[in-house]
């Protein structure tokens, strides 16, 4: 079985995501350090003890996640469901690594790179061949939804191709025209869409002044789940990783409703 060096690994993952140019909630790479070769990973949404103990069970070298650990505010302490989180980790010489902002931007592995193409999105593109981008970071993509008219036909896209019936605030009737999307927890971004000229606006989760926003500015609002929004970006990069290095990498859905 082929095997690569963790640090190679995760220098390698590093440059691809840029992820030193992302000031995160979290640190973004190798956040437990396991045994030297990696043969075999398990990719995940979230570093959950379900995904770990998946890894565990399948005899796994490393994890690879969107979401990992130690994140701002949160409380620093190794106890409750940290202590079971990392104890299972050290005991079973884990790697563990993690890639929150740089995954959610990678123009082409990327969170929402990988949500458009899922949903049939067309990015719309700068001279460079960029997408085009707005808000915090510049993650909020734009772009349209072709061979779809109406807001609602967007809605009944996305609850087919998602496999979850999402959250649709705004008339059903109304026109599509610029289409904006950022995976996850974005809902805070609606006002960045709105000044964008958006018509339509996909994120993960809604908080309730996030309804108001969508009525008073007469943008179209779709929550569509975070996890479901979630799931592609780091298949990707579990492919582009068992293609660069000859390894394995399974992806495991740990299903979250939210």
């Amino acid at each position: 079985m082929s095997k690569v060096d963790s640090h190679v690994l995760a220098s390698w993952l590093d440059d691809t995501l840029q992820a030193a140019r992302f000031k995160d909630y979290c640190p973004n790479g190798l956040q437990v350090e396991g045994r030297s070769g990696i043969g075999h990973i398990i990719a995940g949404v979230t570093a959950s003890e379900a995904l770990l103990r998946v890894a565990v069970e399948r005899g796994a070298d490393a994890v690879l996640v969107h979401h990992g650990w130690m994140w701002r505010n949160e409380d620093r302490r190794v106890i409750g469901t940290r202590r079971a989180r990392m104890a299972l980790a050290l005991k079973n010489d884990l790697n563990l690594y993690a890639y929150h902002l740089p995954l959610d931007a990678h123009p082409a592995l990327g969170n929402n790179a990988q949500l458009a193409r899922v949903l049939g999105l067309a990015p719309a593109l700068r001279d460079d061949g960029s997408p085009q981008t707005c808000g915090p970071d510049n993650l909020v993509w734009l772009g349209e939804a072709p061979g779809l008219q109406t807001l609602g036909q967007l809605g009944e896209r996305v609850a087919q191709r998602l496999g979850r019936q999402p959250l649709v605030v705004g008339d059903p009737d109304q026109p599509l025209a610029r289409v904006a999307w950022c995976t996850g927890g974005a809902q805070g971004m609606i006002g960045d869409a709105a000044d964008a000229g958006a018509s339509a606006y996909i994120t993960g989760e809604v908080s309730e002044s996030t309804v108001h926003m969508a009525r008073e500015t007469g943008v179209g609002f779709i929550a569509a789940g975070h996890h479901a929004t979630e799931r592609y970006g780091v298949q990707a990069l579990g492919q582009a990783v068992a293609e660069r290095f000859g390894i394995t990498v399974e992806f495991v859905d740990i299903d979250n409703p939210a």
